[in-house]
């Protein structure tokens, strides 16, 4: 290696340890977490309340038919206003009735042989009825068919004022979930913090614990007609999630 090179390469040499020493020193990171984000707890607690029904609904119909279309339908109106009028001197108010389905169709008959030998003309006419007195129910349904109508389904039962009950589900539900969180907490032997986060499920829909056509107590024991409008259940969810300490 010749002069000229040694003199390059002390020159460099100078030059990196100069700049070593200049530059500003960083201290070192520590490596920490925090951990309030990820140490949580999450339970979810249920809430029951169960409740007496004190409304249901109804759908009664009248399906007339005739190989007339106009004596079809003049035999359903008629038949309708008899169900419609003793459906009101059972207590029913006039807006509590409403027709959710009207249809006229012809149905076409055939012998045996597979050939057709005629058209009857078949005229359907549904009403909704909500029934606010229970105790008048089963004689309603009665009056019903003896006034015309050959179609009832879908009794549905239900609570016209849900709002306490739903409130009452709810306390239920948060002491459950507390009460879940503390004995997990215990169990673990880890201390619950503050609650980061509370959500609310379950609508408060009822659910029929039971109701049926005859026997049991309840609103049937005087009626012609024996229904049962049993117990309804509302539930409601609640979910919280605890920081640990």
């Amino acid at each position: 290696m010749n002069k000229k090179s040694n003199l390059i390469l002390t020159s460099l040499l100078v030059f990196i340890l100069l700049a070593a020493c200049s530059a500003p020193l960083v201290p070192a990171q520590e490596s920490t977490s925090d951990n309030t984000g990820s140490r949580q707890m999450s339970v979810t607690g249920t809430g029951k309340v169960s409740v007496a029904p004190d409304i249901a609904y109804i759908n009664i119909g009248v399906n007339s038919q005739s190989d007339d279309v106009g004596e079809a339908l003049d035999l359903n109106n008629q038949k309708s206003e008899s169900v419609t009028k003793a459906l009101m001197e059972n207590g029913v108010a006039a807006e509590d009735i409403q027709t959710t389905s009207f249809n006229i169709w012809p149905q076409q008959q055939y012998n045996p042989m597979g050939e057709m030998t005629g058209t009857t003309y078949v005229v359907d006419n549904i009403v909704n009825v909500t029934v606010r007195d229970l105790g008048k129910l089963g004689q309603l349904l009665e009056a019903s068919v003896q006034a015309g109508a050959n179609s009832i389904n879908s009794i549905q039962f239900d609570v016209s004022d849900r709002e306490s009950a739903l409130s009452e589900a709810r306390d239920l539900a948060v002491q459950n979930a507390k009460g879940q969180a503390e004995e997990l907490a215990s169990l673990t032997g880890v201390e619950l913090g503050e609650i980061t986060n509370i959500s609310v499920g379950g609508g408060g829909v009822p659910v029929p614990m039971y109701y049926g056509m005859g026997g049991g107590a309840g609103y049937a024991a005087e009626a012609s007609v024996p229904v049962s409008a049993g117990q309804m259940l509302i539930t409601s969810d609640v979910n919280i999630t605890y920081a640990l300490k």
